[in-house]
């Protein structure tokens, strides 16, 4: 299925990104309207503990700030060794205010400072960027993130002039998916800043690598579903409209992440382990996402 459905949305799987607040039994909510993503790609062999260390900084300081910038940290599993961190917001004016209450506390500032030059030493590079979500091109996209342990995100680059047949494969790919896979969820993210231009992100939560095979054992049905004319038309799409396309793995690092309490009461033993709390308890990112 990868092979067939990637001409033209990748995978053609279950793909979601939502800023759920759950609680103590979940609650789903709509994916954030703009999302920030941070990439750090890191040095040779200056991943894991090492990192961990630095970023809790970023995790205490805003904690004993009582910050309401959270944001979802996860490593990569392929590609170069790198880390992300999204961040949803309402609008573009709610994310400026968030910046806004972030530099006027001097001690949260300060301590920031401090850890992003630590961080710092770690990094080989690192760049920022935003982008909209498209309800059009998502798929039930609403899901408890706050359960999921992984992303599959993919990132397309179309063609200037052909959004058009980008977006009618996207539609194609959504009537064969209710057939194929009725429990299928995806959400579609176009970039503002900050990426080349035609950047278009799809992103899959998973719980497990399970899922993986499960959506891959759906590739028969979704090709039946398709059809024979329907494949055919989505060879042409992805041939016209995609000038490229990767797909990478990430898994959720909550020992780095700063996430709302509402996902902390669903999950405890997941994003509140004892250990991480120990180690945070000794450190001082934020606006990284920000």
């Amino acid at each position: 299925m990868k092979k067939l459905a990637g001409i033209f949305l990748g995978i053609c799987l279950a793909f979601a990104c939502t800023d759920i607040a759950a609680a103590q039994e979940s609650q789903i909510a709509a994916p954030p309207k703009i999302l920030t993503i941070t990439r750090e790609y890191l040095k040779p062999g200056r991943s894991g503990a090492a990192h961990v260390r630095t970023e809790s900084a970023f995790v205490q300081a805003l904690t004993r700030a009582k910050s309401s910038s959270h944001y979802l940290a996860m490593d990569a599993i392929t590609g170069k060794p790198r880390t992300l961190f999204f961040s949803g917001y309402d609008s573009f004016e709610a994310w400026e205010k968030s910046v806004v209450a972030e530099n006027k506390d001097a001690a949260l500032s300060a301590a920031l400072d401090r850890a992003s030059a630590a961080d710092g030493e770690l990094l080989d590079s690192y760049d920022t960027a935003a982008f909209v979500y498209n309800e059009d091109g998502s798929y039930r996209a609403p899901v408890d993130i706050a359960h999921m342990r992984a992303f599959e995100i993919e990132v397309f680059h179309v063609r200037s002039g052909h959004r058009h047949e980008f977006d009618e494969g996207g539609k194609l790919v959504k009537a064969a998916m209710v057939k194929a896979n009725p429990d299928a969820h995806w959400a579609m993210y176009d970039a503002v800043y900050g990426a080349p231009e035609g950047t278009v992100l799809i992103i899959t939560p998973r719980k497990s690598a399970a899922e993986i095979d499960s959506d891959l054992a759906n590739g028969p049905k979704f090709m039946a579903a398709m059809g024979e004319d329907g494949m055919k038309r989505l060879g042409e799409i992805s041939t016209a409209a995609i000038a490229s396309s990767e797909s990478n793995l990430f898994v959720f690092n909550p020992r780095i992440s700063y996430v709302s309490p509402g996902w902390i009461k669903a999950d405890p033993d997941f994003w509140q382990p004892k250990a991480a709390s120990a180690t945070a308890k000794k450190a001082e990112k934020p606006g990284a996402t920000q």
